[in-house]
Parts: C-alpha cells; structure tokens; sequence
C-alpha cells in the first residue's frame, strides 16, 4: 500500500464534523468568485439529472492526508465536482469519508498563486490526491487555460479542439471560453458545455428562456384567436349573403355547414 493510500485510509474514520471547513480567507477578485458561481450554478442541475447523482462546490477544504489537520494545510480547490455521490450538503470534501477524492478541480490563476498551482498544486492533484482532471484557468488572462488528465499515475496534457473545447470525461461535458455577460461583467468566461457546443444554462439565462417561450405561446395563441374571429366574420358574411337571396335559415345552414343557432346569431347579432 501506497503512502498516499495510507494516508486515506487513516482518515477513513475522520468525517467532515471533525475537521475544520472555514479559513475566513476570500477569493483573489470578484471576477474569481462570479467564475467559481458561474462553474457550479451551471454544473449543479445537470448533475442532478445523472443516474448515479454528483455534487460540485468550490472554494471548499479538501481533506486527503491527516497531516493537513497537523500542519494546518487546509486549502481547497477554488472549484471541483465528483459523480457517484450524493448532492447533500457538506462542509467540506474528507476522501475517506467520501471513498474517494473530487473526478474533477479547477483552479483559478491569479498573479499570487499561479506559480503555486501550476506547480506544487499540480503535483499535489497527480501524487497525493490522484484527481481524474485538473485544469487551471485565469479569469483576467483567458489564454492560460490547459488541462490535465490522469493516466498511469501522471498527469497528461488534455488537448483542445479545433472548435475550443477540453472534453472533460468523468463528466462527459466539454469546457469552452464563452464570451459574454454574466453577473454584470462582459468578459470571457469558463464555461460547462454539452458535446454538441450547447452551453449548460444559467438560471438567468433559463428564465430567459422561459419567458421567450411564454410569449412565443402568447403571440400563437393571439394568432389562433385572430384566425378565429377572421372565420367568424367570413361565416357571418356567407350568412348574410344567402339571407340576402332569400334562402331560409335551415337552407343557409346546410349550404354553409353550420348550425341553426349559429345562423340565427349571425341575422340577429
């Protein structure tokens, strides 16, 4: 057995009430902390539609060694997701507890901490942690963006398509920079997408939605009820006309093909 393997195992009897779940320390800018929202607000709902669940959070503990209790090592990634859970609520993500570490952690670079994500982080994710995919994204500077997936115990360079998307497999969604609105801000934005480039909405963008079908289904319905009255008048018209030669009213109703009733509503409206 491994060290890393031990490590988890001692802390398979340690859950998330027995270790601390809050540093007070805030993210780099608001921009970092929309990104982080934007990831799980868009991620949380399709994962609640998987079969087998998942849950997703950020800027949360991440307890893999008891050493970090010893040495005070509490940081967690400033987002990360795993399928195969449950979605309750946690205080912080403990590997022993869990039966295994995040599939997924995405770190937001910053000019403060992109040496030491790119670097000691990594290893930490590959060596210690042993997450599936680990990606790095700056919100300020889009361009430094790459992922890493783990095979054989080592981190490979995940590959970006010709159409800007980073398959992401323990998901089965790919990550593209989406440029747009979002909180407010209209900048470039690290996006969930489905394979097919459709993009995993937000709640505002759903209630947009949402509100486009009300009035597309307002407009149809306005649309049926002007087709309703144009036939009305063309009937009543007809009506009147066979009237007019001298057809009684139960003639007129079987030229015209409506009832009784209906020809006497149009004579005496």
């Amino acid at each position: 057995m491994t060290p890393a393997e031990l490590e988890l195992q001692d802390l398979a009897f340690i859950t998330e009430d027995d270790l601390p779940s809050d540093d007070d320390e805030k993210m780099e800018t608001g921009r970092h902390k929309m990104q982080m929202d934007l990831l799980i607000e868009t991620l949380r709902p399709w994962l609640d539609t998987r079969p087998d669940g998942g849950f997703t959070g950020g800027n949360m503990f991440v307890y893999y060694s008891p050493n970090q209790v010893k040495n005070q090592d509490f940081k967690g990634p400033d987002f990360f997701a795993a399928v195969g859970v449950s979605n309750r609520e946690r205080k912080s993500w403990v590997c022993g507890q869990e039966g295994k570490p995040p599939d997924v952690v995405i770190e937001l670079l910053s000019e403060s901490t992109a040496s030491f994500d790119k670097k000691q982080k990594k290893q930490v994710y590959q060596d210690r942690l042993k997450v599936g995919e680990y990606i790095w994204f700056d919100p300020w500077e889009p361009s430094d963006w790459a992922g890493f997936r783990l095979q054989s115990g080592s981190f490979v360079e995940i590959p970006i398509d010709a159409q800007g998307q980073m398959p992401i497999r323990a998901l089965d969604l790919v990550l593209i920079q989406w440029e747009g609105r979002y909180a407010g801000v209209d900048t470039v934005w690290l996006r969930w997408a489905r394979r097919d480039n459709v993009l995993l909405p937000t709640q505002e963008e759903l209630a947009r939605q949402a509100q486009r079908r009300a009035n597309q289904a307002e407009i149809q319905a306005e649309q049926a009820q002007l087709r309703a009255n144009q036939a009305e008048i063309q009937v009543r018209q007809v009506i009147q006309n066979l009237a007019q030669i001298g057809m009684s009213v139960e003639q007129i109703a079987q030229v015209a093909g409506v009832s009784i009733e209906q020809v006497d509503r149009a004579l005496n409206p």
